[in-house]
């Protein structure tokens, strides 16, 4: 069995008001490429489908192009909503469309349904997860699950418990796993950190494709893998290589895992410096059409700073300025030590370098020295 694991697709996000949708094609062209170029045999999509549980119209229809070129190559799919997704329209007509190949998972159900894909290396079971509150995990399974990690347990105590008949076990789910890398693009899905599973949980499984981080990793064992997002989200991913999972398995050995690397069309990157020396790079940038965050150092004043920096780099999407912060927050601390007046100027000084404040006589002998100086400039 060979399929490729991915996540994250967050069809229709924008990023700071872009959007993003040509950017989205250009990926998923490249993962409909690859599902081709390594003959596999299913695409497993763990969550966060489209960005918003109600998606803009051109992200339906981006999504129906690309299920209807795997659909139509004869690769089965099974996806499964995220706590971005709307589980109730992303799940509109699935078991209609099962028959086609297609396996959309979108409520959770009080029984984990198993999907049984064939191949001609072998068959496997698959187990799909979709996210669930703790709440919706106790109605549902009527159990007294009040923590995501105590969620998770009671739905793979039914994964354990199915009989695979010794064919590999693949589960599918979008969790927070402890101890994962985490980005700012990522919406959470608890406070104070309750959301988190312990990767232990999922040890005893052939493959778990999971979804929720945006950076590829895996935690507690190499098989427990977020396959991370499609494309970069936000400034804080621009280190990240974005890629799927191959993974091809065989029962009775290990899930042999391969990174797929995928190509942006527009990569987003942070770029500082002074606005004269960007300007003089931008003309020979070869990734000048790049979404870019811009921090500059000048530490005066710049009219229309946006205007010139787009005349280069034409999606400048945040402009931050580093230099002139740094510098005001200096004037609005020596402002500020002005207004307090040369004793309470002289006494924080003494106490920042002697540790101790001025006692008595040394205030007396102070303020005397700053009268007569005082007397002095008035005579003059």
């Amino acid at each position: 069995m060979k399929f490729i694991h991915t996540s994250d697709w967050h069809i229709g996000r924008q990023l700071h008001n872009q959007s993003l949708l040509d950017d989205q094609r250009h990926v998923l062209d490249q993962i409909v490429s690859l599902a081709k170029t390594h003959e596999v045999d299913a695409l497993i999509v763990a969550g966060d489908i489209y960005d918003r549980s109600v998606p803009p119209a051109n992200a339906v229809a981006l999504l129906d192009e690309v299920l209807n070129e795997f659909i139509a190559l004869g690769i089965d799919v099974i996806m499964i909503a995220g706590n971005h997704d709307g589980h109730e329209r992303l799940g509109f007509a699935a078991r209609q469309m099962q028959a086609s190949g297609l396996h959309i998972i979108g409520p959770l159900a009080p029984k984990v349904s198993p999907i049984r894909l064939s191949s001609g290396s072998g068959d496997a079971i698959f187990y799909p997860l979709p996210y669930a509150e703790p709440a919706t995990v106790r109605q549902q399974l009527e159990c007294e699950a009040s923590s995501h990690e105590e969620a998770m347990v009671e739905l793979l105590k039914q994964v354990q418990d199915h009989d695979s008949q010794g064919l590999p076990k693949v589960v599918i789910g979008h969790c927070f796993l402890d101890g994962g890398s985490e980005s700012d693009s990522e919406r959470p899905l608890s406070i104070g950190g309750a959301d988190k599973i312990s990767p232990k949980h999922f040890a005893p499984f052939d493959y778990t494709a999971l979804g929720h981080l945006h950076g590829p990793q895996y935690k507690g064992a190499e098989q427990v893998r977020y396959s991370g997002s499609i494309l970069k989200y936000s400034f804080s991913e621009q280190h990240q290589n974005k890629s799927v999972t191959l993974v091809e398995l065989n029962a009775g050995s290990p899930a042999n895992m391969t990174l797929l690397p995928l190509s942006p069309l527009r990569d987003v990157r942070i770029i500082e410096g002074a606005l004269a020396d960007l300007l003089q790079q931008g003309v020979k940038d070869p990734g000048r059409e790049d979404y870019l965050m811009v921090r500059l150092l000048d530490k005066h004043a710049i009219l229309d700073a946006m205007g010139k920096l787009r005349s280069v780099y034409p999606n400048v999407l945040h402009l931050e300025r580093t230099g002139l912060m740094a510098s005001n927050q200096q004037l609005a601390i020596a402002s500020d030590h002005i207004k307090k007046g040369e004793l309470e100027m002289f006494k924080d000084f003494f106490t920042q370098v002697s540790g101790d404040p001025l006692n008595e006589a040394q205030l007396e002998l102070i303020t005397q020295a700053l009268d007569e100086l005082h007397k002095g400039e008035a005579a003059q």
